[in-house]
């Protein structure tokens, strides 16, 4: 599973859920300007494809009922949004992060738009929800999965909450291997993006965490792997801008 990564040093005995909601809260009031300025907006075009994705999946199961969606990782709320302009027929999305900071940005942002009545967001812990077995008709988590304290648990947490034939949606960055993006993306992200995030959102350590923490997550075959052994079936991977980002899902 590789090294532990945690974005801050001391206090030693703190656990790194505890540690990933200290740093979200500190960074929450930059985190949405920094996230689209590093990704150059492109981070929205990753979310649409992952929607259209599950938009495709949700039209083969035939239902007319209500679909419930889970949000994981939520953060601000830029996926459960995404996912309401997605035009997904009968849709209510349940959002869930660790970070208050997080969802307080988030749930002004749904004020916002006025979704309200649809759309919760709601702090938790992906390796303990408050959610009976078979909630969800989907989840999804962008860019949430490498910041669990224990994957597998979290895994395995989130497909107990999809009702059979649900479908996970996984959306994280990945390491692209061909030159030159390789070489640009090792510079952008272990040396520009720390500087730039210190000055912008004062937490040294959170924009250092974020390519270490890219480093050391298991991606492609070998995080698929990790899904087929938490009990998803139907795993699939699709790289995106060379390999930056990349969409896995799997069904339960």
């Amino acid at each position: 599973m590789g090294t532990k990564i945690t974005p801050y040093t001391q206090p030693e005995e703190e656990s790194k859920k505890a540690q990933v909601a200290r740093m979200f809260n500190n960074i929450a009031h930059s985190y949405d300007f920094l996230n689209h300025f590093f990704s150059l907006g492109i981070d929205v075009l990753w979310r649409k494809k992952a929607m259209r994705m599950l938009k495709t999946h949700l039209s083969t199961q035939q239902s007319t009922d209500e679909v419930h969606l889970m949000d994981m990782a939520t953060g601000t709320a830029d996926f459960a949004l995404e996912a309401m302009r997605s035009s997904i027929p009968n849709l209510r999305v349940t959002g869930v992060d660790i970070s208050p900071g997080m969802l307080a940005i988030g749930r002004k942002k749904v004020e916002r738009k006025v979704w309200t009545d649809r759309v919760q967001l709601i702090e938790g812990d992906s390796a303990d929800l408050p959610f009976e077995d078979g909630t969800f008709d989907a989840y999804t988590v962008a860019f949430g999965v490498r910041n669990f304290e224990k994957l597998e648990a979290g895994l395995t947490e989130m497909r107990r909450t999809l009702k059979p034939g649900g479908m996970g949606v996984v959306l994280e960055f990945s390491k692209p291997t061909m030159f030159p993006l390789k070489q640009i993306f090792h510079f952008y992200f272990h040396t520009l993006m720390p500087g730039v995030g210190k000055l912008v959102s004062k937490d040294a350590a959170a924009y250092s965490y974020l390519p270490e923490s890219v480093e050391a997550f298991p991606e492609g075959d070998e995080f698929m792997q990790i899904m087929q052994k938490c009990g998803y079936r139907q795993c699939q991977m699709h790289r995106l801008t060379g390999g930056i980002a990349s969409i896995y899902t799997g069904i339960k």
